[in-house]
């Protein structure tokens, strides 16, 4: 991803993140607080960040989403994270999504990385169909009940 991409994708992306944790059951002030800490502190450099790699997703020509992937440590050893895949609306149902999964996989294994890893909302069964169709499986499932 080149810096005016990241200007340019930088808010669309804390704001959709906001809108996700908003979602999943937060008040939208809460969400949107999380989203400015999250960012800032997963990038404070921006796309020169050590060890996380942003991505632009492109079809034929055109910028039509992006992929955020980080090397980290998690419970299991090393893996490949990835933060967010996106495709706009519009180019979704073409296979974007799944070729930057593909790439994520072929970034995992030139980096010597056996696994990559990821976390989704509850909520979003297409991108958990997606998920499975590639063969990942659940880990862990974090549920909430609003009482």
């Amino acid at each position: 991803m080149r810096q005016d991409e990241y200007d340019a994708w930088l808010p669309a992306a804390m704001d959709g993140y906001a809108d996700d944790i908003e979602r999943a059951g937060a008040s939208a002030e809460a969400a949107r607080q999380k989203s400015e800490r999250d960012f800032p502190a997963l990038l404070p450099k921006g796309i020169e960040t050590e060890g996380q790699w942003l991505y632009t997703v492109e079809a034929d020509g055109e910028a039509v989403g992006s992929l955020w992937l980080a090397e980290r440590e998690d419970d299991f050893g090393r893996t490949l994270f990835i933060y967010q895949v996106a495709i706009d609306a519009a180019q979704r149902g073409r296979g974007l999504g799944r070729a930057a999964m593909l790439l994520a996989e072929d970034e995992a294994r030139r980096r010597g990385i056996s696994s990559v890893t990821l976390n989704v909302f509850g909520g979003n069964d297409v991108a958990r169909n997606l998920y499975r169709s590639l063969d990942y499986s659940e880990a862990a499932v974090y549920m909430v009940k609003r009482v």
